[in-house]
């Protein structure tokens, strides 16, 4: 008959490996959780699917932590697992989409009714932007990421990646004018 011991010093050290885990995850969360999911909702305009597409992120992001080396990667991981994220939300089904506008973050700072219409004439106009420009642009702004780490985001070359931002700050800067133009001929 074989009898087997257990290890009390394994033990302990499976429970201080889970600890670290716990801690290291708790700490990443803190960190990046609103910058996250201020990312995800400009991805995709909808509260609820933003804070779910959070949600799968860090879940994603427990479960592989192991696989983080590079601590000060850690935004840029978590940004790539949200856009994964976001692309398996069209895998698994087709949603509806209505005109109804949809709902605004506020940040805690009160603005003027003219700032805030200013800011979701911006929000809008930068929605209609083409993907291709819009994600590159939204990564810079709202993510700080440089050209060179969008690049590695996005898998492209640094320079398509300054071409797009250059024409996506320029296609943004027409549509304002054009929509401020538009505006001042109804209201003079």
């Amino acid at each position: 008959m074989v009898t087997f011991f257990r290890n009390k010093n394994a033990k302990s050290s499976v429970l201080t490996d889970m600890a670290t885990k716990q801690l290291r995850y708790d700490s990443l969360v803190r960190a990046y959780h609103v910058e996250i999911f201020r990312y995800g909702y400009w991805l995709v305009k909808d509260k609820q699917v933003a804070e779910d597409l959070v949600q799968e992120t860090f879940l994603r992001a427990w479960k592989s932590l192991d696989s983080l080396k590079d601590e000060k990667a850690a935004k840029s991981w978590l940004i790539t697992i949200l856009r994964r994220e976001n692309a398996r939300r069209f895998e698994r089904k087709q949603f509806q989409y209505s005109d109804v506008e949809q709902e605004t973050i506020e940040d805690n700072v009160t603005l003027g009714l003219e700032a805030q219409i200013e800011r979701t004439e911006i929000r809008s106009q930068i929605a209609k932007l083409p993907e291709e420009y819009r994600e590159p642009l939204l990564l810079q702004v709202v993510g700080g990421y440089s050209g060179d780490e969008i690049a590695e985001l996005l898998g492209l070359n640094r320079n398509t990646v300054m071409t797009r931002l250059f024409r996506a700050r320029s296609q943004l800067k027409e549509a304002l004018e054009t929509s401020s133009n538009i505006r001042g001929s109804r209201n003079g």
